[in-house]
């Protein structure tokens, strides 16, 4: 058989039900979008008559989660896994530090150890790309043999054939299927003692050397908006005052050469950070870092497990008074005018993976405006505002419609 012949296009198949009962477990599993459950009574007249007063029974139940400041990292770790658990599945709080995002460490290490069950997403994403680099390999070797076949033509017949990329024998993405599963290694001949030390450590239950961290950020938001954390001393683990907190979450974003007996400051990188965090997060949005996009933060409409993230986020502190800007002792990133060739390289890479790039400009109040001591409490976050502009890079030949 040919394999230069064209081939004719039969009729396309309509989608099945394939993944429905996936995407319901998980709708199910991530259906609170945070940490707080809203708890609705049992019908009754009683609720009717409340209703019609505009009161409600419902009741509010909110996980105590609890966590370990840790100055050196910028984060908050939680080492429960329970509490790991609740913060991620109700609004995507923090990620493993031996993970991608979800805390997966122990299913992947028991997934090893077993050779079945579910996969985590790092095993998921680890077999797509081993069988996206088969498809690359066998779709070239077909196409080579296409050529190869034209080139035999031309020789015996004289007859010019140009080779087609597509038809029967080119794999295409939407049909091709693995030639053979990816078999597991041979394994090497052991001596009875090394087979009884390798059932020795199967039998031993494995433990869980994986916490979640939350960035400063995160967990100011659950515990000064939520109140579903408290965040431990690293020295002492006793529960920390909300006022140490406050002043040890920004101390901690100071850099070095800086000594944390200076008085607070607007610019704090903590404080800006912050206020955009929570501008977005109080809007509905799953706000996640964005360092692998070259940004500060991505935005989610629902979370990771869903859909990939529309916006990334690029944090630019403004002064209100350029005379604070010269006064202070650190370089704040971005708030320097920026270079176009490194605008164009940001943009261009979240264009790449379909993602509309955000310019946030945070505008940092004026030290001659506002009193320094608003900065001893949240109430400094009124003097903030952020203001959003949308940068797209125009490609012809996609925008046309």
């Amino acid at each position: 058989m040919s394999l230069i012949t064209p081939s004719s296009k039969g009729p396309k198949r309509s989608p099945g039900n394939k993944g429905g009962a996936r995407r319901a477990e998980i709708n199910k599993l991530y259906a609170n979008p945070l940490p707080l459950l809203f708890i609705e009574p049992p019908s009754s007249s009683l609720n009717s008559v409340l209703g019609v007063l505009g009161l409600s029974l419902t009741r509010v139940d909110k996980p105590h989660c609890e966590g370990i400041f840790d100055p050196i990292t910028r984060s908050v770790w939680i080492t429960n896994m329970e509490y790991s658990m609740i913060l991620w599945r109700r609004g995507f709080f923090g990620k493993g530090d031996l993970s991608r995002s979800e805390p997966s460490w122990l299913a992947r290490q028991l997934n090893l150890r077993k050779s079945a069950g579910k996969l985590t997403s790092e095993e998921v994403t680890a077999r797509r790309r081993a069988e996206r680099r088969q498809f690359k390999l066998d779709r070239a070797r077909a196409i080579a043999a296409v050529a190869e076949e034209a080139e035999q033509l031309f020789e015996k017949e004289g007859t010019v054939v140009v080779p087609a990329l597509s038809g029967p024998a080119i794999p295409s993405a939407a049909t091709w299927k693995p030639s053979q599963p990816v078999l597991p290694e041979v394994p090497t001949p052991t001596t009875p003692a090394e087979e009884e030390q390798e059932e020795d450590w199967e039998e031993r239950p494995i433990e869980n050397v994986e916490h979640m961290q939350l960035t400063l950020q995160e967990a100011w938001f659950l515990l000064w908006n939520l109140d579903c954390l408290t965040v431990l001393h690293p020295d002492t683990l006793h529960p920390m005052s909300l006022k140490d907190i406050w002043l040890s979450f920004q101390r901690a974003h100071l850099p070095l050469e800086i000594e944390s007996s200076q008085p607070l400051r607007f610019d704090n990188p903590f404080l800006i950070n912050y206020v955009v965090y929570h501008h977005f997060r109080s809007l509905g949005w799953v706000v996640k870092g964005g360092i692998k996009f070259c940004v500060d933060y991505l935005l989610y409409k629902r979370g990771p497990v869903f859909t990939h993230a529309e916006f990334a986020l690029v944090v630019l502190p403004v002064y209100e008074d350029t005379a604070d800007q010269e006064a202070s002792p650190s370089n704040l990133q971005n708030s320097t005018p920026f270079a176009w060739s490194w605008l164009s390289t940001v943009n261009r890479v979240n264009s790449q993976v379909q993602k509309t790039l955000v310019l946030v400009y945070v505008t940092i109040p004026s030290r001659s405006r506002v009193s320094a001591s608003v900065l001893e409490s949240p109430a400094c976050f009124a003097h903030y505002s952020v203001r959003e502009v949308i940068l797209r890079r125009f490609v012809p030949a996609r925008m046309r419609d």
